[in-house]
């Protein structure tokens, strides 16, 4: 049998409101830090992105303890950014892996205090090896910030835990100075969406960033029908595909226009004589081939449309390239 100090509460005597207060607590007092951080950059950081964006070998991010779960996750931005990075954890360094890091890199160490003691062999490799050191702490005056090439103090306030103990405004404020960091070293790299999607192939992020031309109904499977074309064709075309409408193209084969649902609504008492051509929206909605699947669903949703033929729009007149509906790209998994 095992004792505990952990106090037996009854949950049911604290109210559902108390504890919302309490949450809001954390979050505002964490809000406030990040507030006073953004405050707080200067020229350090500027110095600091432009030593990370250059030639170097890879980044390697360090520290204990709760600053070393937000270290892993900084050298993880990086990385998913377009900038090679690690994580040297500071007891295994002392035990071989200070190899990971050589001339040639750059050493982000973090800690909350500055004086970690298990951080010291870390930083006096990286300065034997002449490799630059960014410190990120927020007591000044301490050992990282005093062994750093470039010091980045971040401020000291109170935690949002009651006790002012357990890491939480520290903690966030040293995640998202290490976005900042990340997020400005990719702006200064030129990192852009291409890049992007050849780091993130798979899962969401990947098809978000995969272009409409990859992922569209190819043209033998397009529902389209000539200007001159009688509706009861184009009924046929529309109620045989499962897309809601067809394109009416001419007889050279470029989009003029569509024909949906509401279009039949509208011309419904002379469907019986009228042409394509007729009851056909003009110049509708399309997407170009380039266009991002994410982007594509958010141009759906926001034209409230559920399909839509892909045309080269550097064109002012061409054939439809595919279709895309935004069934297909829900059942992709975008949302």
């Amino acid at each position: 049998m095992t004792s505990s100090s952990a106090k037996v509460v009854d949950l049911s005597s604290t109210s559902s409101q108390s504890i919302i207060m309490q949450g809001r607590h954390v979050i505002r007092t964490e809000m406030a830090g990040l507030s006073r951080l953004a405050e707080a950059l200067d020229d350090a950081f500027a110095a600091a992105c432009r030593l990370l964006a250059g030639p170097n070998r890879q980044i390697a991010v360090t520290g204990m303890g709760k600053s070393g779960h937000i270290a892993r996750k900084i050298a993880a931005a990086f990385s998913a950014t377009g900038t090679p990075a690690i994580f040297v954890h500071p007891s295994e360094a002392g035990h071989g892996d200070l190899g990971m890091i050589v001339r040639g890199d750059v050493l982000i160490v973090l800690s909350n205090s500055g004086n970690t003691p298990d951080l010291r062999p870390v930083i006096n490799h990286a300065r034997r090896q002449s490799v630059p050191i960014i410190g990120i702490a927020a007591q000044s005056g301490s050992m990282v910030l005093e062994c750093a090439d470039i010091a980045l103090p971040f401020p000291r306030l109170e935690e949002a835990c009651p006790a002012n103990i357990v890491p939480t405004t520290s903690t966030t404020m040293q995640l998202a100075l290490g976005d900042a960091l990340a997020i400005a070293v990719m702006g200064l790299k030129g990192i852009g969406q291409a890049d992007l999607h050849r780091l993130h192939p798979a899962g969401t992020i990947g098809l978000a960033l995969t272009a409409v031309s990859e992922v569209m109904r190819p043209p033998q499977h397009l529902p389209v029908v000539y200007r001159q074309d009688k509706m009861s064709r184009v009924i046929s075309v529309m109620t045989s595909g499962c897309f809601g409408l067809a394109g009416v193209i001419e007889t050279n084969g470029h989009l003029v226009g569509v024909i949906t649902d509401g279009d039949l609504r509208r011309h419904f008492d002379v469907l019986d004589v009228a042409t394509a051509g007729q009851v056909m929206t003009p110049s509708p909605k399309t997407i170009p081939p380039e266009m991002l699947a994410g982007d594509a669903l958010t141009f759906l949703n926001d034209h409230e449309i559920t399909a839509a033929f892909v045309v080269n729009a550097a064109l002012a007149a061409a054939p439809p390239l595919g279709i895309i509906h935004i069934h297909d790209l829900l059942r992709l998994g975008l949302n």
